[in-house]
């Protein structure tokens, strides 16, 4: 109903926006770089977040930045994951069907990438999104994963992504030795100030439509209501321009955003 009012040709603030439409931060394109050379080396990545801050968004923008002549991306997400069924998810997407037992499951899959880097010239990038709800039995068997030929190759690129509490895990001494593989660590802050209001202009190009819709001051009250989520921002821009559309206001203020967060929004 809104796009047609502020005659947007695109839905500007959902989490399945088109990768080209995502606002790129400074932090965002710092991850990107870390993630695509972790991809190039094969390396295992820790990537977290605090709720709502876009680290899946991330990971489609980086997935979708990798060549598909050199790159094959693995997507597991599962807040049940236990080793058989990790290995059963990578082995469902090469194609190749699972062992009962995931010793067996693990030689199969160490054979298919071989193939696959072998006789294909690809490599594996393997993403474990939620991985903040995995338990030590399954993080340490992604860690015997990465032991492959006496520690002197990587058989993939593996990449962890979950909320912050994830990091505050494996800094546990019990998590030592799963720490001790991590080869690099990005992080995705909440945006500040300046750069929520980047967001809004970002996403507002994308929809292709009215771009001056949020005033300076309205800004300030989603900056303040969201602290810079955007998951919060998403949110609170949908229901202002769903607000205004009903009422026939091409302009958004700060009264009109605390209206609709006293009376729209939890």
């Amino acid at each position: 109903m809104y796009e047609a009012f502020f005659e947007m040709k695109n839905t500007p603030f959902i989490n399945s926006i088109a990768v080209e439409g995502l606002y790129m931060s400074p932090m965002l394109d710092e991850a990107l770089g870390r993630l695509e050379f972790a991809a190039a080396k094969r390396l295992f990545t820790v990537v977290t977040a605090d709720v709502g801050c876009g680290k899946t968004t991330a990971i489609r923008k980086f997935a979708s930045m990798l060549p598909s002549d050199k790159y094959q991306v693995l997507y597991i997400s599962d807040s049940n994951l236990t080793p058989r069924w990790f290995y059963k998810g990578l082995l469902d997407q090469l194609g190749v069907e699972s062992k009962f037992y995931r010793g067996d499951s693990k030689r199969l899959l160490h054979q298919h990438l071989e193939i696959i880097r072998g006789v294909h010239g690809k490599t594996i990038v393997t993403i474990v999104d939620e991985a903040h709800l995995l338990d030590k039995e399954t993080l340490e068997e992604i860690r015997f994963l990465m032991n492959y030929r006496m520690d002197s190759l990587n058989p993939m690129a593996l990449i962890l992504v979950g909320q912050n509490e994830l990091w505050e895990k494996l800094k546990l001494q019990r998590y030592a030795a799963i720490r001790q593989r991590i080869d690099l660590k990005c992080e995705l802050p909440q945006y500040d100030r300046s750069q929520t209001e980047e967001y809004i202009i970002a996403h507002l190009e994308y929809a292709q439509g009215i771009k001056d819709i949020f005033t300076d001051k309205a800004v300030d009250e989603i900056y303040k209501y969201s602290s810079g989520s955007a998951r919060a921002i998403n949110k609170l821009a949908t229901h202002a321009l769903m607000y205004a559309a009903q009422r026939a206001k091409k302009l958004i203020d700060d009264h009109m955003i605390r209206t609709v967060i006293a009376g729209e929004l939890p």
